[in-house]
């Protein structure tokens, strides 16, 4: 059977990729305190790492997140019965499959369209969904999906799956425009799959960003790589201690790198050099924790309104199907 080629739209190159990097660099390293953004964690070894991290004891999300999938996607299939499934930050589209099977199940299914920033993630995955599900329409968009939702295509009715917990990587203040945002891209009735990581005891929390295998320290340190490679910078992360901290009051995991000794670093393609104190901390990513109250607000005031809220046996991670209203 021949099969046809992939669909790959193109609305983020290389070249907006490293100018991205290169002003958010800028900003978060001249700031006070210091911050980058946790996009920049996957180049190719993060994105190995966190595929290790994912399968480590301490990481309960993507275990809970698989074990609710795999028992309501047949119900979130009879809700929807979406034709079109959208796919934000969709990666390897692993978990995914899981509703793909029960949308094809149900008969409704006629494209999928994984949207994602890396364009070879997206070949390597569209090119085992290719084979996988021969007859679906595939349509993948590189683009960044915080600034690029007006890219997301109109065709039936839509369910826009946003999981893996990604939500809790914004602020308030930017998940707010987010989601409101993503819902005028969608019409009455159509659908958000959204999987939110929800407040639980710190010693539950604590060891699922700082395991112990150091596999998640090695991941944190691995931006730092990425600036020394693609910006010319010279850290030696090895002089940076991983950091991970709950925030009670914000309801939000930290990652940071703590600076080990006092020393300056430069960085070549931005033509400049930071300083960095004995002890002071690099914010590297925020992970916030959500509450069924909460999230459900945030979701109404965007203009959704939430239908099903599931969760998996343990009450540590939830899946919300939502409308627009």
């Amino acid at each position: 059977m021949t099969l046809p080629d992939l669909e790959l739209d193109i609305h983020l190159t290389d070249a907006d990729l490293a100018a991205a990097l290169r002003s958010d660099a800028r900003t978060g390293l001249t700031a006070t305190p210091k911050h980058l953004p946790p996009k920049y964690f996957y180049d190719a070894r993060g994105s190995e790492l966190f595929e290790e991290i994912t399968r480590l004891h301490e990481y309960y999300p993507t275990r809970a997140e698989r074990e609710i999938l795999a028992e309501r996607a047949g119900a979130i299939a009879r809700r929807t019965g979406a034709k079109t499934l959208i796919e934000l930050g969709s990666g390897s589209s692993e978990k995914t499959r899981l509703l793909l099977d029960a949308l094809r199940e149900h008969g409704t299914l006629a494209s999928f369209t994984p949207l994602d920033v890396s364009a070879a993630a997206l070949r390597g995955a569209l090119s085992d969904l290719r084979r996988e599900y021969p007859d679906l329409h595939l349509q993948g968009i590189v683009a960044d999906f915080v600034h690029s939702l007006d890219v997301l295509p109109e065709a039936g009715t839509r369910l826009v799956a946003f999981l893996g917990g990604t939500i809790g990587n914004f602020t308030p203040a930017e998940r707010a425009p987010f989601l409101a945002a993503l819902r005028a891209r969608l019409s009455p009735g159509e659908f958000l799959l959204l999987g939110a990581d929800l407040v639980k005891s710190p010693a539950v929390l604590i060891p699922a960003y700082d395991d112990e295998s150091g596999v998640t320290a090695e991941f944190n340190r691995n931006v730092l790589h990425v600036l020394n490679r693609e910006l010319g910078a010279h850290f030696d992360p090895a002089l940076f201690a991983h950091v991970a901290r709950w925030d009670a009051a914000n309801e939000w995991i930290e990652m940071r790198l703590r600076a080990l000794v006092p020393m300056t670093v430069r960085i070549d393609a931005l033509d400049l050099t930071v300083s960095f104190a004995e002890g002071e901390e690099l914010r590297t990513e925020v992970s916030a924790k959500f509450r069924r109250e909460g999230l459900t607000a945030e979701l109404a005031a965007a203009g959704f309104a939430v239908r099903d809220w599931w969760t998996d046996a343990a009450g540590r991670f939830a899946l919300t199907l939502a409308t627009a209203v």
